[in-house]
């Protein structure tokens, strides 16, 4: 016996075509299992990033040449020294080096005369203050903007080379006034005394002095009496450090410069003498000093350049 075929007829859903309904609980669930999982890998994620990118940097720090030592480099890679005077033979440039890195993280430099070697001991000094002082104001102002990174000033000096004789009369004169070891040199009216530069330079525990300027090689040139008289004077004034100043005297063998040194550095602190340059370890003071050497020294000067260390 045949039976009538049987139709089943599908309604679609109130909620969803074709699709089962679904609880707005679960939804919910869903959702924010899914935001979780999301902020989770993206957390896990950049944490591991983070470490490949703190290892790059140094990578990226050494890579790079600090501005300095590059203008350095190129600046004496492309001198034709043949041409430069006065320039310092590598046995100077070594012991003024040996100074500079017994200061450790950088020294307070202060350097007379703008010369050959000034990029480089601004980039040797790189973690360091280094200040120098020259008697041009225009080749000051050109070495500036030629390098920004430059601190640089000019100083009037009024000395003459052929006046030595008289300027050590002076000193000798006025050695418990105006011309004694221990002062501040902005308000000295010593004719050695260089009292024209920034005030605040005058505070600085200066830990290494290079007297290379300015000019001395003929009778009417400034000579370098004043910068090493304010060398002795600084180094003897010296606060904030128990440190020794060293002091460096280049070209000492000229009269003028071996003189003022004898004077106002002294035989005694001479520890090393390299070609020209001589270098000096002077201490300091106490402010009622008025002998810039305490200990009587021989000359090893001849009749016609007599010593004044002694005065």
């Amino acid at each position: 016996m045949k039976t009538g075929a049987k139709f089943i007829v599908l309604h679609p859903s109130p909620h969803k075509n074709g699709v089962a309904a679904v609880s707005p609980r679960i939804l919910l669930l869903l959702f924010v299992s899914f935001f979780t999982f999301a902020f989770a890998l993206t957390f896990f994620s950049g944490r591991d990033a983070a470490p490949a990118a703190g290892a790059a940097a140094p990578a990226a720090a050494k890579a790079e040449l600090p501005k300095p030592v590059f203008e350095a480099l190129l600046h004496y890679a492309t001198m034709n020294t043949t041409l430069v005077s006065g320039r310092m033979s590598p046995a100077e440039l070594n012991s003024i080096s040996a100074a500079l890195r017994r200061c450790g993280n950088g020294c307070n430099f202060l350097v007379f005369g703008l010369t050959h070697e000034t990029l480089l001991w601004h980039s040797l000094n790189y973690n360091g203050r280094t200040v120098f002082i020259d008697e041009s104001a225009y080749r000051v102002s050109k070495f500036e903007e030629a390098h920004p990174e430059i601190e640089a000033y000019d100083a009037q000096f009024t000395t003459k080379v052929s006046e030595l004789r008289d300027l050590l009369a002076h000193a000798k004169e006025q050695r418990v006034t105006e011309c004694r070891p221990v002062q501040n040199l902005l308000f000295s009216d010593c004719k050695l005394a260089i009292n024209d530069l920034p005030n605040q330079l005058y505070d600085v525990a200066w830990d290494v002095i290079l007297v290379d300027g300015p000019r001395g090689n003929f009778p009417a040139a400034p000579g370098r009496m004043a910068a090493i008289f304010t060398a002795g004077v600084l180094a003897r004034s010296k606060r904030g450090s128990t440190a020794p100043t060293h002091v460096f005297v280049h070209e000492i063998e000229r009269e003028a410069e071996r003189i003022c040194s004898e004077k106002f550095l002294c035989k005694g602190n001479l520890v090393e003498s390299v070609d020209s340059l001589g270098h000096f370890v002077v201490g300091q003071m106490e402010a009622k000093s008025f002998k810039f050497c305490n200990k009587p020294e021989s000359s090893s000067s001849s009749s016609s350049s007599p010593s004044y260390a002694n005065e």
